[in-house]
């Protein structure tokens, strides 16, 4: 049930959407539906006729609405292709241009938070904001050591609406879990806890920082990606300063023309980036819209990106990796029936899914978009019908995997206007290819081997007095086990007659094992593991002949 804050909140969305002449919107919900004619029928609808375009009244609604709102809009602003285009550039507005709260306050925030007053900490302050977001603001500033700055202040009570709408989407998932067929499938409640903890980790600017940092260490020394130095000295939870950079705005098309940028570089650049993020460094920028990314063209045949707001990142556990990994490689090959075993395998459809049906539905909805650009792929059409081939299959959504598909969003936007004739999987298969070899193949094994190396170094001398321990326990019937599982009395009815040979052999094993690892965990002479690995040998041979 909607607590009392909540019902005012919902009245006051419903007030906003009225005032900015969305009345319709308002009627269309289920409830309100058979008072439609009342749009028609209100008095000030009689002679009313709008001078604004739909796409500016949704904008200006989705400002006064708040942050959560915002960033609504802003994930449909990259999504040209299933927008009109004349409300896609009205939200397009919404990433560096939502109204900012005053200079002075600002200048209030930060002499709070860093305990001083403006001037003993920077030599220059500009209270006119550089860019305003939905979280937060930006200034420009100067050290006193004369470096260029811009300083990030977060918005003042920011955090109290922003649970206040949560609270209000939660109540929309609970209803939409309990009371929606399709409840169930689109866990829409855990995935309004996955946008919660992106929103509060938004909150916490050295969070923020900490991100950046971690980010610049993961491109430093790559042409590809340049991230601006974080001023720890300067940071607090509700303040943040970096290095100011320069570079020509993503969106700008007009100057990065004129600047003679190579379009397609910079797109197949920005796919490297992307896939480098999530596989390679498992950790990725999940606010690529226009308003967050640069372009360095003082090399236009080599365009760097430069990034900024790093409040929303992304990880994948490495199972999820793995299988988004072979999923993209099996949809390159067209390997349509691995793709419909690796998503009954990864459980994202139910087990009991006929893996040959599932096939040809994924076959008819991917087939058509191959050996395409980007200008001639209508993902619209393609969204939806893999929506539809999901709710037929009963798929459930991954909501680890939301920020993923949300960042997806924006590169295949962000894409489409750089270059449309950008073949998206010529580019990405030999980077998976190349990830997937080196998880799989003997580089894997060698690493996860150097990876195990000390723990190995530590726990081998004890392998042979443990199985020694465990096997005398199971021959005098001390093993503690559950008695009515006969799996488990069977296998210690096999251990007590066989002790003495596996126990030679679990300790042949160990010594062989222990010669391999001692050369490159110690300095020891080279006789001695010599002298150990023929002494696991032998333990090993004999463990072959039973004991009289």
């Amino acid at each position: 049930m909607l607590g009392l804050r909540q019902f005012f909140r919902l009245v006051f969305i419903n007030r906003i959407l009225v005032r900015h002449g969305l009345d319709e919107i308002v009627l269309e919900t289920h409830i309100l539906r058979p008072l439609h004619f009342l749009v028609h029928a209100a008095p000030w609808n009689w002679f009313s006729h709008h001078k604004e375009t739909l796409g500016k009244r949704i904008r200006r609604a989705l400002e006064d609405l708040g942050p959560i709102f915002i960033k609504f809009g802003q994930m449909l602003s990259t999504r040209r292709d299933l927008l009109p285009s004349g409300i896609a550039e009205e939200l397009a507005l919404l990433q560096d241009r939502v109204p900012p709260f005053p200079g002075n306050q600002a200048r209030a925030i930060i002499e709070s938070s860093l305990k001083q007053p403006i001037d003993q900490l920077f030599d220059e302050f500009s209270e006119v904001p550089l860019a305003s977001a939905s979280i937060a603001q930006v200034h420009t500033a100067r050290l006193k050591d004369g470096r260029e700055v811009v300083i990030k202040v977060l918005r003042p009570d920011v955090e109290r609406w922003i649970r206040h709408d949560l609270s209000i989407l939660y109540t929309i998932a609970r209803l939409a879990n309990r009371y929606w067929s399709e409840g169930k499938r689109l866990r829409p409640i855990e995935v309004v806890q996955e946008y919660e903890k992106t929103l509060m980790d938004e909150l916490d600017l050295m969070r923020e920082a900490a991100n950046a940092a971690q980010l610049k260490r993961n491109f430093e020394g790559s042409d590809l990606l340049y991230v601006p130095e974080v001023y720890w000295d300067f940071c607090r939870r509700d303040v943040m300063v970096m290095e100011r950079i320069r570079g020509v705005p993503i969106g700008d098309m007009d100057a990065l023309r004129t600047a003679g940028v190579n379009f397609r570089e910079l797109s197949e650049r920005g796919v490297e980036i992307f896939f480098s993020q999530v596989f390679s460094h498992n950790f990725f920028h999940a606010d690529m819209h226009p308003g967050n990314i640069f372009v360095d063209v003082r090399d236009p045949e080599k365009p760097r990106y430069m990034a900024v707001d790093f409040g929303i990142m992304g990880s994948l556990s490495l199972s999820d990796k793995r299988y988004l990994a072979e999923n993209f490689i099996a949809f390159f090959e067209r390997d349509y029936f691995r793709v419909a075993q690796l998503h009954v395998d990864s459980r994202w459809v139910p087990e009991d899914t006929r893996v040959d049906e599932f096939e040809a539905a994924i076959r008819t909805v991917c087939e058509p978009i191959f050996e395409k650009p980007l200008k001639d792929i209508s993902f619209g059409q393609l969204l939806l019908r893999l929506f539809q081939t999901a709710r037929r299959f009963n798929m459930e959504i991954q909501p680890q995997l939301v920020l993923l598909q949300k960042t997806l969003l924006n590169i295949e936007g962000l894409g489409r206007t750089l270059y449309d004739e950008l073949d998206l999987w010529v580019t990405a298969k030999p980077f998976l290819e190349s990830w997937m070899r080196d998880q799989v193949g003997y580089r894997a094994l060698i690493r996860q081997l150097r990876h195990d190396l000390p723990l190995w170094g530590e726990k081998l001398p004890q392998l042979p007095l443990l199985a020694h321990e465990f096997l005398k326990q199971a021959n005098e019937g001390k093993l503690k086990t559950d008695r009515h599982d006969e799996a488990l009395q069977e296998i210690k009815s096999h251990i007590a007659a066989n002790g003495n040979r596996r126990s030679r052999a679990i300790a042949g094993s160990s010594l062989f094992i222990g010669a391999a690892i001692l050369p490159a965990t110690t300095s020891l002479a080279p006789w001695i593991p010599a002298l150990v690995g023929i002494a696991g040998i032998g333990l090993l041979v004999s463990s072959l002949f039973r004991d009289s």
